[in-house]
Parts: structure tokens; sequence; C-alpha cells
């Protein structure tokens, strides 16, 4: 607290002099009630409010006083700086970004000394690669907060020292004293990748000529040849290298670049990932389509919640994670371990879940399409369980393909593993309590998804269960499981039935003792205040988005209180509207119609004995509300309880 005591400082006003859109002009304040900080002990609460403001501040904050009133806080500060600086208000210096510790355990400081900078701060260079971040179209960072990160950096790096005198490296091509540093000289080598195979080939580290596959000499690979191959330069002149390779390797980078994707560490987007940016657009000025097109970036890992440690006894070295859990076993881990900014956790545990999970499912593909298909039905119309499995089938792979395609590898895990289990499970159970064969096709089909699916997380599972399917060739090559639409209305209907089922086992839980009677109430009309709200819900729905606007709770409330003269149907309502939100969400705009879309009597009439079954009861009454004399003498307490799409079971 640098001695500083209350007395000092109170009474402490805080002097308005920027403001941020969404966080006002008391931006530390806001934040400060935002992460409820209380005291300068919280520390992590502060360092994360430190670095929220100065971001946004930096990026979207205005001056609200002195000469640069009205200026962008990104276009203010450095014209405030030189200002200082002119005035002798000010004195330039440098400092680390934080505390620096040498591996002698000496605190580091910045040396006054001799060096070459990139100008990274150029204007015309910096909006260059800012538009090329900041176009959606041009670069995908994957990731909201690590987009932000980009567009900060962008903003802060100015300067770079670029320039070492010790270590390996490339020398200085102007000052033969100084060697590029590491993150300044690795910028662009990708580019070389898509050359190196005619240049050094195979075993050919050290580069020896007469290992080339394109029988080049190290000393004639001149700024001309790179231009030619690179730039589009015009054919070098007197050169050794034949034309024919150097054809070869133009059309080579032609073919490979841009850079669709690189894979790295988030520890890297304020210097080496934003640095290979800005150097792609000085080589290739003139051709943004070369520059990066995306950077996807993780945190640190984790093994079972804590930071590896060999003093913990739980530092895990590649090999012997594989030899303990198996290849697959280990990926299927580190998919689950998690896909953001936030350190990934690999958890030993789930390695040995997976195991025993992908044996299992080895085991009942193979008895069951293997050895029992002679007892599965193969003829006849798909009757709902099927309709359903097939309909979960496509959902499920499409799922999964967005999660891939967008490197949510948990999430495409729990697509199209763990979900497309559950469906084959409840399709299983459902047939069983039915007395019904499953049907092989739609079975079939599930399996053959499943393994493709899965398979850029657990190739070696997928390639065995693929012969084992009779399939030929080998799964990696072949293509995505071709899929149908989702049937909305089928999905909502399943899911009607498995919502349901879910709440009757709750309602039976809690049912008195002494009941005789069990009567599943269903109800086709909502009362008007529900209508009312379903109608409100239609307006604020953005069908294009295919969202409700960020504000929807807030703008239910005002609605609620000028338009619900009840005061006990207001906190109703807000209930009923948040639950019909996340229906809208699960199966689209169809959850807010008036009337269901499908007879809810007729499903669970059909699945009578299932849920006889699942709720160990002998006999069940169905009454519909509205059109069964019986529901007329159901009491207004427990038929209030009923509304379309929520059934209940009623013991009496």
């Amino acid at each position: 607290k640098y001695g500083i005591t209350p007395d000092m400082v109170d009474p402490f006003e805080v002097v308005p002099i920027i403001n941020i859109p969404g966080y006002g002009d008391q931006s530390a304040v806001f934040m400060c009630e935002k992460l409820k900080i209380k005291s300068p002990n919280d520390k992590a609460k502060l360092a994360e409010a430190k670095d929220e403001t100065y971001l946004k501040g930096f990026t979207s904050g205005i001056m609200t006083v002195g000469p640069h009133k009205d200026m962008k806080v990104s276009d203010a500060k450095p014209l405030i700086k030189e200002e200082m600086i002119a005035n002798g208000d000010a004195h330039l210096y440098f400092e680390p970004e934080k505390r620096v510790m040498s591996r002698t355990n000496d605190e580091c400081v910045v040396a006054s000394t001799d060096q070459w900078y990139l100008a990274y701060g150029e204007e015309t260079w910096q909006d260059a690669v800012r538009k090329h971040v900041l176009n959606p179209d041009m670069f995908d960072a994957y990731d909201p907060q690590s987009l932000g990160k980009y567009d900060y950096t962008i903003g802060w790096l100015k300067e770079w020292a670029c320039t070492r005198q010790f270590g390996l490296g490339t020398f200085l091509p102007w000052d033969s004293q100084w060697v590029i540093e590491s993150l300044s000289d690795s910028t662009i080598y990708m580019a070389y990748y898509t050359i190196a195979h005619v240049l050094q080939g195979e075993d050919n580290l050290n580069g020896a000529s007469g290992k080339s596959p394109g029988k080049v000499n190290p000393e004639d690979l001149t700024d001309e040849v790179f231009d030619y191959i690179y730039r589009n330069g015009p054919l070098p002149e007197n050169t050794n290298i034949d034309e024919g390779a150097l054809n070869k390797m133009q059309s080579e980078f032609r073919y490979w670049y841009p850079m669709d994707l690189r894979v790295s560490a988030k520890d890297l987007i304020p210097n080496h990932l934003t640095m290979a940016l800005y150097n792609h657009a000085a080589i290739w000025d003139d051709e943004p389509e070369l520059w990066p097109r995306g950077y996807y970036t993780n945190g640190h890992v984790l093994v079972d919640a804590e930071k590896m440690s060999k003093s913990k006894g739980n530092f895990l070295m590649m090999d012997e994670t594989v030899n303990e859990f198996t290849v697959d076993a280990t990926r299927f881990a580190c998919a689950d371990a998690g896909d953001s900014l936030d350190d990934a956790n690999f958890s030993r545990e789930t390695a040995v879940a997976a195991i025993m999970s992908l044996s299992n499912e080895e085991s009942w593909i193979r008895e069951t399409l293997a050895e029992g298909a002679d007892q599965l039905r193969s003829s006849g119309d798909l009757n709902f369980m099927d309709q359903v499995l097939q309909n979960e089938t496509n959902r499920l792979v499409n799922a999964t393909a967005d999660c891939f395609a967008t490197m949510r590898f948990r999430d495409g895990l729990q697509k199209g593993w763990f979900e497309m289990i559950i469906a084959r499970n409840e399709y299983r159970s459902w047939c069983q309590d039915l007395g019904i064969t499953m049907h092989e096709g739609v079975l079939r089909k599930w399996v053959e998804s499943l393994v493709v699916a899965i398979c850029p997380v657990c190739p070696h599972w997928s390639e065995n269960m693929w012969k084992h399917l009779g399939k030929e060739g080998m799964i990696v090559k072949a293509p995505w499981p071709t899929t149908d639409e989702e049937d909305k209305l089928l999905t909502r209907q399943a899911k009607f039935l498995r919502d349901a089922l879910k709440n009757f086992r709750a309602q039976k839980g809690k049912a008195k003792k002494g009941w005789k009677t069990a009567s599943i109430l269903v109800s086709d009309d909502y009362p008007q205040w529900k209508v009312d709200i379903l109608l409100w819900m239609h307006d604020q729905y953005d069908a294009n988005a295919g969202c409700f606007p960020k504000d929807f709770m807030g703008s239910l409330k005002k609605w609620s209180s000028t338009n619900i003269t009840d005061k006990k149907f207001i906190k109703l309502s807000m209930q009923f509207a948040s639950w019909m939100k996340k229906e809208v969400e699960d199966v689209g705009s169809m959850a807010m119609e008036i009337k269901l879309p499908f007879d809810q009597k007729a499903i669970i009439v059909d699945f009578e004995g299932v849920i006889k079954s699942q709720l160990d009861l002998s006999e069940v009454e169905i009454i519909s509300l509205e059109s069964d004399a019986a529901g007329s003498s159901v009491p207004d307490k427990i038929s209030s309880n009923v509304s379309p799409g929520k059934p209940y079971l009623w013991f009496h």
C-alpha cells in the first residue's frame, strides 16, 4: 500500500476523465461494484478489474475533459504523451509489464542500451492489421475474448526491441553484431514449410545440398529467388537453381497459403502471434488474402485440477500417459479437458472412464449388430421411437460437425459421444418397456454415425470398429455422415415425452401415502395471461437471428408490471417466460405457438406401457381437461399445475 494512510486520501472522490460505453465515466467504481470488491486485499478481483478497465478504456473509451475532449483514448494517448515530454512534465523510460525474475532468482530491469526496433505502432501498418483481424470474413480468433486481446495488442504494440547480442539466432543483415531475437525471427516461417520438401527433403536437418530433392545449394537462395517464389517477382537471372524447381516451389506456396489455422498458446497473443500478422502484412502488403486466416489459442494444462509439478507427483509425460491410458483414452481426456482460454484440466478419472466407455460400446455394437442382428426388425414402417433415434442422430451429427469446425472439441465430444449414447440408451429402454425389438437400419445408421463422429478424437477405436462393420478402406478417409435436416417438431415431441417422464418420477416421489388412483392430466389451452405473454414474446423474438434481445428479462419485468394487474401473476409470468425462453432455445420459435402442433394425449397413450413400467404403476388414467368428461371433476388446485406441453401426474 506504499505507506499511504486513509487520512491522506479521504474523502476520496473519483474524477471522471474517460467515458466507456457500458461502463460510464467512472469505470473503476463500476468494476468494483460489478465484481463486489470490498478492500485492497481483493487482489485477484482488482487485477481482473484493472485488466478489463484498461482494455475497454483504451479500445473504446472517449476523453471527456481537456484539449483532447471527444477523442478516442487510443488516439489521444500518444498525443498526450508527446505533449508531456515536450513540456518537461514527463520522462520516457521502460519497465517490464510485470515483475520478471531470472533463473538465478534476480529481479530483472530494463537495460539502457543501443537497440534496433520494429515500429509496429506505425499508423498505416497498424490500421491494416487491425482491419484484417476485425474482419470476420478474413480472420477467425475462435473466441471473442481472444479477439479482444488481439485488438488490444494491436493498439498497445509500438516499438519492439527485435535484436540481442547473445544466444542463437539469425544475424541482422545490415548489422552483424546483432542477432534477431526469437519472437521477431519466427513469424513467417510457416511459409517455409510449403517449400521445405523441395529444398531439404527428408532426414536432412542440416540442409546438405546432396540430399536436396530440388538439387538446391543454400548459397543459391538469394533475395531474388525468394521474391520469385513468395512475391511473384521476375524469374531470377544467373541462378543455378533449375527453373522447374523454382516453378514447383512457387506453385506449392500458392497452393498451401494462406495459413488457415495456427494453434498456439494464449501467452503468445501479445507478441509472436500478433507479430506474425504484422510481418505477413509487411511482406505481402499487396496481397492481404495471403495473411493468416485463423489463430486458435488455449490456456495451460492442469492435471486433476492442479498445476503440474514434480514435487506433487502429478507431472505427466506424453509417452507415460499413452502407456497408462492408451492413445485414444488420452485423446478423449484431452478433448474433454476444455477449449477456452481458461486452463484445461486433464482428468485421470476421465481417461479411465473413457477406456471403459469405449470397450463397453465396442462389445455392445458387436453383440447387437454382428451376433444378434437376426433379433432386430428389418422391415415395416418406422415407429415413433425409430423416428426419434433417427432424428436425434441427424441432429447430433450436425451439431458435432459445427463444434469441430469451430475448435470446440469438448462440446463435440459431448454431442458426438455422450449425447449419442444417451439417445441410443433411451431408444433401447423404450423398446424394452414396450416389448418391441429395435430396428436394424436405424441402429446401423446410428452406429456408423457414432464411429465416424468420434474418429477425430479416438481414431484407433473408430478404425477398428470400421473394419468390424465390414467397411472397406480406412475410416479417416471416409466422408462425414450424410444427414437430413433435424425435424424440430419431432425433437419437440420427444422432448415432451422425455420431460414428462422426468416430472412424473418426481411427482410420484412426492405423492402422499394412501393414494388409490394415478391420473395423467393434459391440457391443450393456455390461460389468458400465458397467451398474452406468448404473444409478447413473439413480438420480442428476432426470427432472423434466432434469439431474443439481450435485455429480454428486463423488458419482461417492465411489461409485466404494466400489463398484469394481479401481483401474484407477475412472479408466475417471469417463471413461465423464462421456461418458455429455454424451450425456444431448444426447439425453435414453434415453442411459442398458442396451440401445440402435436397431440399430447396420443403420445402418452402410445407410451402408456413405458410410463407404467418406469413408474411401477399397474394402471394409469389419461385425462384431457378440455375434452374428457373426467376433466371437469379435477380440482382447480390440481388443474392449475397443467399447461400445454406440461402434463401432470395426479395421485388421489
